[in-house]
């Protein structure tokens, strides 16, 4: 099965696996753009970002699942934009912990947090780090 993944090249994939910091998009409650830096994994085909439940963000993702999480370093860029739900189920927040642990750190301790898994439907990026299409 296609995804839009499959645009990432290499060198894209790499970038994404490096420790940045990103921004996660969403729509706010009077239709503005709510954008905040976030840690994020890309795993099985899904972004996640972990995060306190009754957030901005969670509010925002539960209220209007359009979101894009963008990542800069210099001239490279990326942007994954798509559909996020909200996960409480204990497992799925084990499993986004323990992503977010190898590609940042052990993050810590809280009884709230859930996860906001968003699938990708666009990539957007700089042209060095996509395939042709």
């Amino acid at each position: 099965m296609s995804t839009v993944l499959d645009r990432l090249g290499q060198p894209g994939a790499d970038f994404l696996a490096e420790r940045h910091l990103a921004t996660l998009s969403t729509v706010g409650p009077g239709g503005l753009v709510h954008v905040v830096a976030v840690g994020f994994t890309l795993a099985d085909g899904v972004v996640r970002v972990i995060t306190s439940d009754g957030s901005q963000k969670v509010r925002n993702v539960e209220r209007d699942p359009r979101a894009t999480v963008a990542q800069v370093d210099g001239r490279r860029w990326l942007s994954l934009a798509g559909t996020a739900v909200v996960e409480r189920d204990p497992d799925a927040v084990a499993r986004a912990e323990e992503l977010y642990a190898v590609r940042y750190r052990p993050p810590r301790m809280n009884p709230r947090r859930v996860v906001v898994r968003l699938t990708p439907e666009r990539l957007l990026g700089s042209r060095s780090l996509l395939t042709g299409d």
